[in-house]
């Protein structure tokens, strides 16, 4: 099999955004735990465990968005005024939504399914999935911008492919996200919930067809290039 043709990356050090940013993610982390201080007590210890799994999910969430936004800056290096300003709005969604976020998988985990009211359910799958219709959304709005600069960023046909993909990527989970909302607001509020495990269906086929594409593309290359 021939080797994949890599994607170049453009940074070469870890700038002033990137490493903000960091901090930011960091500091995201940090709120997630469930107390800042060792239980004293049995019930407070049972309270910790009990949090375990709604915060190991969350965690990695926030893990996914930060390698997604790390492999962004990696590969483009953009410090333009939209990039930073596109950046800057997915620090303040990533910040903002960490509360909502652990206490959304800790009411579907960890407290009972009877609880709450129908309202209250629509209110909690319309949260969660604003947030991850603007968090993925602004990534796609991200690599968008960088898709219409590849002339000036030079960006070959396979690292073009590999945009668009990330494109096509993000711009799916966004849609996920906002479908929730609209079942969240109907009587099929029962979706909402069970709709993100679709996400698998895009997940599958966009890097199939994209990743064909990509070594025809690796082909044409090869053969352009010579032995």
């Amino acid at each position: 099999m021939p080797q994949r043709a890599p994607f170049r990356h453009r940074a070469h050090e870890v700038s002033r955004t990137e490493a903000f940013s960091d901090v930011i993610f960091g500091f995201a982390i940090s709120l997630l735990v469930v107390s800042l201080e060792a239980p004293k007590s049995y019930a407070e210890l049972m309270e910790t465990v009990r949090g375990f799994i709604p915060f190991t999910i969350c965690f990695f969430i926030l893990i996914d968005i930060w390698y997604e936004h790390h492999d962004f800056y990696k590969r483009y290096a953009m410090h333009d005024r939209l990039t930073m300003a596109l950046n800057t709005m997915l620090l303040f969604v990533v910040l903002y939504y960490v509360y909502p976020l652990k206490y959304m998988f800790t009411a579907l985990l960890v407290k009972s399914a009877h609880e709450g009211t129908l309202q209250q359910a629509r209110n909690l799958y319309s949260i969660y999935g604003l947030g991850v219709f603007a968090v993925f959304g602004i990534l796609t709005l991200m690599y968008v911008h960088a898709y219409k600069k590849r002339g000036e960023l030079q960006l070959n046909d396979v690292e073009q492919v590999d945009t668009r993909e990330s494109i096509y990527d993000n711009a799916s989970m966004a849609g996920f996200g906002l479908l929730s909302v609209i079942l969240a607001c109907t009587p099929l509020i029962t979706f909402a919930g069970v709709i993100y495990f679709f996400i698998a269906v895009p997940k599958t086929i966009i890097p199939w067809v994209m990743g064909a594409k990509r070594r025809r593309v690796e082909e044409t290359m090869a053969l352009a290039t010579g032995p």
